[in-house]
């Protein structure tokens, strides 16, 4: 099952898909791209590792950029407003408590951010679907594939200097 995913972005999560598009481009691919013309100008390629090696990592590359060139002109950047105080939205660190005091402590992010920080969760996933536009000691039921759990908001923080 494919979920749809919401294109939104925090700024910090932005930059770092132009600094790594800007690398690759920049940096890597060039670089790549030189050693498989090198590689290729010496004769037998069948045989020649570095030349499959750096033809395979130029493809990669390739697909990397199309990608994240995609993202960036699909995704919507969004920055913290003063209106977003005291409830969940977008780009909140929120800590939540449920009744065995297991506390959890994440920051609501777009789905191609996640993968920069082991704290960040979805926008799309049950947890944030469940605490959003709620407030600090709202209960919050989240549905999983396991069942209900019950959730209570202790804290919802901004990081305020993102906002360029």
């Amino acid at each position: 099952m494919h979920m749809m995913k919401t294109p939104l972005i925090t700024r910090t999560g932005f930059q770092k898909l132009k600094d790594e598009l800007n690398q690759l481009w920049y940096e890597e691919r060039p670089e790549v791209t030189r050693k498989v013309t090198w590689a290729a100008s010496l004769g037998d390629r069948s045989e020649n590792a570095d030349y499959q090696y750096n033809k395979k990592r130029l493809r990669e590359i390739d697909r990397r950029i199309r990608y994240l060139t995609r993202c960036i002109e699909n995704l919507k950047v969004v920055d913290y407003s003063p209106e977003q105080e005291g409830q969940v939205f977008f780009g909140a660190w929120v800590e939540v408590e449920n009744d065995d005091e297991e506390v959890r402590r994440f920051r609501i992010v777009g789905y191609d951010e996640i993968f920069m920080d082991p704290r960040y969760i979805s926008i799309d996933s049950p947890m944030a679907r469940a605490l959003l536009k709620k407030g600090i000691g709202d209960e919050a039921i989240v549905v999983t594939p396991k069942g209900e759990g019950y959730w209570y908001i202790n804290s919802i923080e901004y990081e305020k200097s993102e906002s360029i």
